[in-house]
């Protein structure tokens, strides 16, 4: 007697359960959630007093940052400007490394000099009248410390920067409107050109001081605290020193050419004293 053929037997489908499929959607937003709360886009409030506020302003808490001295209030950045393009990091460093840079170079304190364009080579000035030093690159761990934040924040690798220079400007002393970059080929054998520079406020001044941009493409007088600043501040968008914050502003535009509008002064003190450190960032490995 023929066999009847035989037929595939039809496995029946898993289905998840809804249990499951809860379980799976709580466990990616928990995973959502945390890292923002890691990147500092999202944090969860504190104050039990009112209903609960979402905090959307991009900043990392005082207490996810300890990689250097002392702590550091919330750290956000603003958009100075697109033209130039320039951009103040808030609480960049904390006021005991403010501090420790101010006293590391004061006993080493000598006349600010500049570039002479026609050799290249430094030359007193009376544009200048500051006081200034250089520290080497990674002199200690504090300063690898800073360097290593210059770099993550402006992704530009260490090994492309100058030593920092702190500078000290006492009343009446300032650094007329220049540039930068440099117009000479001695000074780009070593790295190329200077792209960007980062300037750090060491100290709080009372009145002046104020880094300016002349050439800005802005409306410098309808912005706020205008009336705050001094005249030479209000000859363009400026910069009013904070201790702790930095100034990131680029000397070269995306498309790699100088960039005129990066023409920028500093302001007399009229009261205080202004102490500040810079960094100049190169295009390639500056060699230290």
């Amino acid at each position: 007697m023929a066999r009847g053929a035989r037929h595939p037997r039809k496995l029946p489908g898993r289905r998840s359960s809804p249990f499951t499929l809860i379980l799976a959607a709580l466990l990616t937003a928990s995973v959502v959630l945390l890292m923002l709360l890691a990147l500092g886009i999202f944090s969860l409030p504190v104050n039990s007093d009112g209903p609960p506020k979402l905090d959307h302003r991009p900043h990392r808490s005082i207490h996810e940052m300890r990689d250097g001295m002392g702590e550091r209030g919330d750290q956000w950045t603003e958009v100075l400007s697109w033209e130039p393009r320039a951009f103040i990091y808030h609480n960049f460093l904390s006021k005991k490394e403010c501090e420790y840079l101010t006293e590391l170079a004061k006993p080493h304190m000598e006349k600010s000099t500049v570039v002479d364009t026609a050799t290249g080579q430094s030359k007193d000035s009376r544009v200048r009248t500051s006081s200034g030093m250089f520290l080497r690159r990674g002199q200690d761990k504090i300063i690898r410390t800073i360097e290593k934040r210059i770099a993550d924040y402006t992704f530009i690798p260490v090994e492309n920067g100058e030593g920092l220079q702190v500078l000290h400007y006492e009343v009446g002393q300032k650094y007329e409107p220049h540039f930068d970059y440099f117009l000479d080929e001695f000074n780009t054998k070593n790295g190329g050109q200077r792209i960007a520079t980062l300037l750090m406020y060491l100290s709080d001044v009372e009145e002046g001081g104020e880094t300016v941009f002349p050439s800005a493409k802005v409306n410098s007088s309808s912005l706020p605290g205008y009336n705050e600043l001094s005249d030479c501040a209000k000859k363009g968008i400026s910069v009013k020193p904070k201790m702790g914050d930095a100034l990131l502003f680029w000397s070269m535009r995306p498309d790699a050419t100088l960039d005129p509008s990066s023409l920028h002064a500093g302001c007399p003190v009229i009261k205080g004293n202004k102490w500040s450190s810079t960094k100049w960032m190169r295009i390639h490995e500056y060699r230290a």
